[in-house]
């Protein structure tokens, strides 16, 4: 008999496939921009398990693969940030997967840059593309991992998000990514819980923990 859910139904089930979601614009003009932190994490986990993600599904590309010995669907839709669900939704469905076995990758302006909350479900806390995600799947329990975008000044929010990274954020792009796409390899290996505590981190120089 397939092993169950564990009791809070938010743990990917070990005998199902696992649906990575990184969230971004599509188009050149968005590829180096913060909100679209979730496509480079995916990019990161296609590369380091050679998986191409370039199957049209929808209205989102995909690509099938493993990590950690678990089978993987890497997914970036194609629609903009505001109707994620509409791409989400109908790759989970196809292979017949609920948001038990959905984790999703995206920018968050409420923590500074280089922190990172791994949640197991929750409100979309003002983010369009996680609220498109929780309306079509009617439901806000599914994993996802935040990852802090707020520099350290006063911003015009829309403008930050869609313009390229500032300079001084460049040199810090890549480890952010690395740190994330390990993030999301724990989950898959070990559960949310384990990578939780292993990953879970202020912004560096910071000591208050933000939520």
């Amino acid at each position: 008999m397939p092993a169950e859910p564990r009791p809070d139904g938010t743990e990917p089930r070990p005998e199902r496939p696992v649906c990575i979601a990184g969230l971004g614009n599509p188009g050149a003009r968005y590829e180096a921009t913060p909100h679209n932190v979730g496509f480079l994490v995916v990019d990161e986990l296609a590369k380091r398990h050679s998986v191409r993600i370039s199957k049209k599904e929808g209205a989102a590309v995909t690509g099938n693969g493993h990590i950690q010995n678990r089978t993987v669907v890497l997914v970036k839709p194609q629609t903009f940030m505001n109707n994620s669900g509409a791409a989400v939704g109908p790759v989970l469905e196809y292979r017949n997967l609920t948001n038990h076995d959905l984790i999703v990758v995206y920018d968050e302006l409420d923590l500074p840059w280089t922190a990172l909350r791994i949640k197991k479900s929750g409100s979309a806390a003002g983010h369009n593309g996680v609220k498109s995600i929780i309306a079509a799947l009617k439901t806000d329990v599914f994993i996802r991992v935040r990852v802090g975008i707020h520099p350290d000044h006063p911003l015009d929010a829309v403008q930050y998000v869609l313009a390229p990274f500032e300079r001084e954020l460049r040199d810090e792009v890549d480890e952010v990514v690395s740190y994330t796409a390990d993030a999301v390899e724990s989950i898959v290996a070990e559960g949310a819980n384990r990578a939780m505590a292993k990953f879970n981190r202020r912004a560096r120089g910071i000591q208050k923990e933000e939520e």
